[in-house]
């Protein structure tokens, strides 16, 4: 049971990845990304790439994928997703599931539906604590997560633009008042947003197999993530992905495999009934 425990918050640490991103665009402006799951997705091959074709560690190659995937949210955005912000939420599904279809068929088209893995040498070691086993992989990726979100917790609260963000995703029409650009704002977190579904995409790529279908699933699980936390909050992400982590794992142990999703989409519901903002969110407020 131990070991489960162990297992259960070490993969907190992906999700919480998986779940901060789509949460920040959501408190941001109010848009539901489906091409998130796309951007984990593309962000798996660049690091498989990386280190099948340089011997790039996957761990280093973090600061490549983040650095790339800033670069195209940012573009996305400024160039595409402006001219319908502010639309109704439809039209930035329809706009976001756009670009979900084209990253699968671009990944389809270039390499196939073939199942690709990142092994490095140190894969499969661990560290023993009695009858505990602790991944070094796994818990590097924790170390990893945990980092990631305090920076950009931090980046939020003591940064010039960080407030501006926070100004923008609170009142949108005082935040251009005082002079903020609410475009390059939004572009902007964008990128942020992206950059983060590329850190999780080069740490899942670590355990997981690499193929043009995996988005699907991690779009679902950063969905549920966002929902649990409280939309919109960084620290939310991390509850929400522990928690979402702590239900598949317990779930298989006590139902069995087969029910390892429904039991998270059980919990995502009661929370929804229960405490419609979230286990840590606020009423009418975000905190991120």
């Amino acid at each position: 049971m131990l070991q489960q425990l162990v297992n259960a918050l070490l993969l907190g640490g992906i999700y919480a990845l998986v779940g901060v991103g789509f949460s920040l665009i959501y408190g941001v402006m109010n848009i539901i990304n489906l091409a998130h799951g796309a951007l984990i997705m593309l962000a798996a091959y660049t690091t498989f790439w990386v280190f099948q074709l340089y011997g790039v560690d996957p761990f280093a190659s973090i600061v490549i994928s983040m650095a790339l995937f800033f670069v195209i949210g940012f573009i996305l955005q400024k160039y595409i997703v402006n001219r319908v912000v502010g639309q109704n939420v439809l039209m930035t599904m329809v706009l976001t599931y756009g670009f979900e279809l084209i990253a699968v068929n671009f990944a389809l088209y270039f390499w196939h539906a073939d199942y690709r893995a990142v092994n490095p040498t140190y894969a499969g070691t661990g560290l023993e604590i009695g009858d505990v086993v602790v991944p070094y992989i796994k818990l590097g990726i924790l170390t990893v997560a945990i980092v990631l979100t305090s920076l950009l917790y931090l980046f939020m609260t003591r940064t010039k633009i960080g407030n501006a963000i926070q100004a923008t995703s609170l009142n949108k029409d005082a935040a251009q008042l005082v002079g903020i650009d609410i475009q390059y704002i939004y572009s902007f977190t964008y990128g942020l947003s992206a950059a983060l579904a590329a850190a999780a995409g080069t740490l899942i790529a670590i355990v997981y197999t690499v193929t043009p279908s995996m988005e699907g699933g991690f779009l679902g699980k950063a969905f549920v993530i966002a929902i649990l936390g409280g939309l919109g909050n960084s620290l939310g992400a991390i509850v929400g992905g522990v928690v979402l982590a702590l239900a598949e794992t317990f779930g298989v142990v006590v139902f069995g495999a087969a029910y390892q999703q429904i039991v998270g989409y059980v919990i995502f519901l009661l929370v929804l009934i229960v405490r419609p903002c979230g286990l840590v969110g606020r009423r009418f407020f975000s905190e991120l």
